[in-house]
């Protein structure tokens, strides 16, 4: 019961300064990138700004604390997750981001707000930026967590968790390689990608990004009621399995010459060793 009140102390102290400094930033991200977005007829730019917004959630976690106690102190931990966070955000935005600015705005966005008719604009503003502004903060519980209780000792925790987070980030980063190089080849036009990593699994990048937040909750599971940051691992999970990843994409494949043979012999998700 004790340890229990004083996770509650905990969880009740951490909503100010950190907590109140993430949500501002998020909200002036969003509100600036649906500006911007409802001016350009772009509402993909959502999905651009996704990677370096858990940035702009540790900085404004930042300045957040700093208000509320006057000290900020980051140590290994903190130094190891926020570089790991930095490094990933870096990496998605030059891989999605570049690359959807060279093209028209994404036919799933477009698509959206087409059937939205008159609509478009408020439901952009609800169901797009204002739903990934309060996803974003829910998933970078574990950032904002490590920022509100900086400095920490670090401990056995954080290099298991760094050592996850390396393994999922370089299985995300192999499997785009892949699949970048797999479709610059013209010859390959058409064709389904069930080569290296994609082989082992139809969704390398998507099972690398949610390994990557698990080492991200580790690093903080052992932290003052840090238990509660599971939350953030849970969510990107059941997103890309349920939601907005893996259906979204089997959908738009599914009547792909090749497709449902490649099904049959290839892991959904996890990597596992192809069907003969």
């Amino acid at each position: 019961m004790k340890g229990f009140k004083e996770d509650t102390a905990y969880v009740k102290e951490f909503f100010v300064g950190a907590y109140i400094g993430a949500i501002l930033a998020v909200a002036i991200l969003m509100h600036a990138t649906f500006l911007i977005a409802w001016r350009i007829r772009r509402n993909d730019l959502a999905d651009i700004v996704w990677g370096p917004g858990f940035m702009v959630v540790a900085l404004g976690a930042m300045l957040g604390q700093y208000q509320a106690t006057g000290e900020l102190a980051l140590h290994f931990r903190e130094a190891v997750l926020l570089g790991c966070v930095s490094l990933w955000a870096v990496r998605l935005f030059y891989h999605i981001g570049f690359r959807a600015l060279k093209k028209s705005e994404d036919i799933r966005y477009h698509n959206w707000r087409i059937a939205w008719g008159k609509t478009w604009v408020w439901r952009s503003y609800l169901q797009v930026f204002v739903l990934q502004g309060i996803i974003m903060l829910i998933i970078s519980l574990p950032i904002i967590w490590v920022v509100r209780h900086a400095p920490s000792p670090a401990d056995f925790s954080v290099f298991l968790g760094a050592a996850i987070w390396v393994f999922g980030f370089l299985f995300e980063s192999v499997g785009d390689a892949q699949l970048k190089k797999f479709k610059a080849d013209k010859s390959n036009k058409g064709k389904i990608m069930d080569r290296g990593l994609w082989s082992w699994t139809r969704h390398p990048n998507y099972f690398g990004e949610v390994t990557q937040w698990w080492g991200i909750f580790v690093m903080v599971a052992l932290l003052p009621a840090g238990w509660i940051t599971v939350i953030s691992p849970l969510a990107i999970t059941y997103l890309i399995l349920k939601v907005s990843g893996v259906p979204m994409l089997e959908e738009l494949m599914k009547d792909r010459p090749g497709f449902s043979e490649y099904a049959r012999k290839t892991s959904k998700f996890f990597p596992l060793p192809p069907k003969p």
